[in-house]
């Protein structure tokens, strides 16, 4: 198996990086704490501010038009918690920001299929938001979910919870079919599973029972996730207290593990495919670092249609 080289990108700036989404010539990613998205450019080899005041932005994505959806974590007296769409004018659309009366935790990670349904987790770690987020009393929804938004014709997005099995769900995506989601179960306490979890679509947009793809034991499990042409999952997980250590782990659809790669940081966040041929692996790690490895594997591109 060929060992990938990660190349530094953007040294660490002591807090966490994340998000990390391909546009089409250059890659945007998050730094939470800085309430800022980045951007690198291949071409010039360069780190730019792309945006703002971002409520502690976490995951990213974009649709079949382009348009960048994020999951914003929030300030508890200025706003946020929601999930938001960036407008080309610059404005902001907010999709989500409560389910049934009740504030959503810390929205963390976000995909949108190609009906325009955009799915995203809700878990609340403490302190993932800034010092508001490490009061647990202002946890106003009594579970970690995943939801489901659907577009109207108003505008508008009714939201809908997918599950009810998971504390603390992290990164998800589909599959290549868009037939099975893949969520990751990311505990953070003892008695809380660390797992890669499948569940499959049904037609109504709900999810059936869940299979366990993987489970990490008592190690770090999965915080972010992409997939390549072939269906595979490749994903951040591990950490330097234990286990096979902080790595990129590749997992066939039915949760074998086929590869192993270690990556230069305590903790990796989350990956994202780039570069002319979608074969440029980038990292996001917990100590805001971004790396570039070259892969012998192609990512899917987030904003993919239906598959025949």
């Amino acid at each position: 198996m060929p060992q990938w080289n990660f190349e530094l990108l953007d040294p660490a700036y002591g807090k966490v990086s994340e998000g990390p989404a391909w546009d089409g010539s250059g890659l945007l990613y998050t730094r939470i704490q800085q309430s800022r998205i980045m951007r690198y450019d291949p071409a010039t080899n360069a780190v730019s501010i792309w945006r703002e005041n971002t409520n502690h932005a976490n995951g990213l994505t974009f649709d079949a038009q382009g348009r960048l959806y994020a999951c914003e974590g929030g300030d508890f007296e200025t706003g946020g918690r929601r999930v938001v769409r960036y407008e080309a004018d610059g404005s902001v659309k907010v999709l989500a920001d409560s389910f049934e009366g009740q504030r959503l935790n810390i929205p963390n990670d976000i995909v949108v299929d190609p009906q325009g349904r955009v799915w995203f987790t809700d878990p609340f770690y403490e302190g993932a938001a800034g010092p508001w987020s490490k009061d647990r009393t202002h946890k106003e929804l009594p579970h970690d979910s995943v939801y489901r938004l659907d577009p109207q014709a108003n505008g508008t997005y009714s939201i809908h919870r997918v599950t009810c099995d998971t504390t603390r769900p992290n990164g998800l995506l589909f599959s290549l079919d868009w037939q099975t989601l893949y969520v990751a179960q990311s505990g953070r306490e003892k008695d809380e599973e660390r797992q890669l979890r499948a569940y499959p679509l049904n037609a109504d947009g709900s999810l059936g029972t869940m299979t366990v793809l993987h489970d990490f034991g008592e190690n770090r499990g999965i915080d972010g996730m992409r997939l390549d042409t072939g269906g595979n999952i490749i994903a951040t997980c591990g950490w330097e207290i234990g286990g096979p250590g902080p790595r990129i782990n590749v997992f066939a659809p039915s949760g074998e593990v086929l590869e192993m790669h270690q990556v230069p940081c305590t903790r990796p966040t989350n990956c994202a495919f780039g570069g002319p041929d979608l074969t440029d692996l980038y990292v996001t790690t917990i100590e805001g670092f971004l790396y570039r490895t070259k892969t012998e594997r192609q990512g899917s591109p987030l904003y993919r249609g239906p598959q025949p």
